[in-house]
């Protein structure tokens, strides 16, 4: 039974996650390269380690929770590796969001050396990643599928095996990307409800519980009538989603023409200096095209 384990990446979402194995009594090393991540963990019962390769001489299962394709790369292939130091057998469980087709190359290029790597990304924001109430969707061999589910259920409430290595991040990206296309529909028709004269907060009523509605609608739009844009993925991370599609659809030959125009439409924000912002920001693509503001009455930039 697996009772000690590693975890690399204590972010927003990766510090929960790590916290809530540490609150199911496993004994847990954790890396990140920002020291004070590390001590949170720390102080709550975590054992730091120094690298990558450190942890490997510790633990045979290891979560990763990165930012993006190349810090996974570079956390489990670089000087201070995973790899450098990995017991046979190892597992690495990838729960961070990153490249489809980077995922099955990382697999095939680690199974000679017996090494077995499966991709789980996560969806849900940091609420749910402290509630431990994740939606994981796993890519890999039933029979890791099987060893590992337990471990996740200890962070997620609906743990759904999608099929070989590789399967869960092409899960994660096909609901990423009906996001952002909603979230890019809203920029574009919103402004223009303004600039015509209707209500921005009675059209918010409507789109929040009418047949127009949608996760994107009834996370952003109400806080876009306060003019908040801090709560959410920023965009600059975001766009790493688009470019992942734009990869299938060139290699596979697969038309993306909705999801084509959205990454125009995160493009011109990102360009607008955005990038920081949450994707409900990409409503000011369209405000500054026509002069105008969805914004509740009274309130100001």
């Amino acid at each position: 039974m697996i009772r000690r384990i590693g975890f690399i990446g204590l972010g927003q979402m990766g510090k929960w996650m790590a916290l809530n194995f540490l609150r199911a009594d496993y004994q847990i090393s954790v890396y990140d390269i920002n020291p004070q991540a590390m001590d949170f963990l720390v102080d709550n019962g975590a054992n730091a380690s120094q690298t990558p390769a450190h942890m490997a001489k510790q633990c045979q299962t290891v979560f990763l929770s990165l930012p993006n394709t190349d810090i996974v790369d570079q956390t489990i292939f670089g000087e201070t590796g995973l790899v450098h130091a990995a017991p046979k057998d190892m597992l690495i469980v990838d729960l961070s969001t990153i490249s489809y087709l980077r995922s099955v190359d990382m697999a095939a290029k680690l199974s000679p050396m017996n090494i077995f790597f499966c991709d789980a990304p996560v969806s849900g924001m940091e609420s749910r990643a402290k509630e431990a109430s994740l939606t994981i969707m796993v890519g890999g061999p039933k029979k890791i599928f099987d060893r590992i589910c337990p471990l996740l259920e200890i962070i997620g409430n609906t743990v759904l095996h999608m099929g070989p290595v590789g399967s869960g991040q092409l899960t994660k990206l096909v609901n990423q990307l009906l996001f952002d296309i909603n979230a890019a529909g809203l920029a574009e028709v919103l402004p223009m409800a303004a600039k015509l004269g209707l209500d921005p907060d009675k059209v918010c009523q409507v789109i929040t519980t009418g047949t127009g509605r949608s996760f994107a609608a009834e996370f952003f739009t109400p806080l876009t009538l306060k003019n908040r844009f801090d709560e959410g993925y920023p965009l600059k991370s975001a766009y790493k989603d688009l470019t992942s599609a734009a990869e299938i659809s060139s290699r596979h030959k697969i038309p993306l023409p909705l999801t084509q125009a959205t990454t125009n439409i995160f493009q011109m924000a990102l360009a607008q200096g955005l990038g920081t912002e949450s994707k409900g920001a990409l409503i000011k693509v369209f405000e500054k095209i026509l002069d105008v503001e969805f914004r509740k009455k009274g309130v100001q930039e």
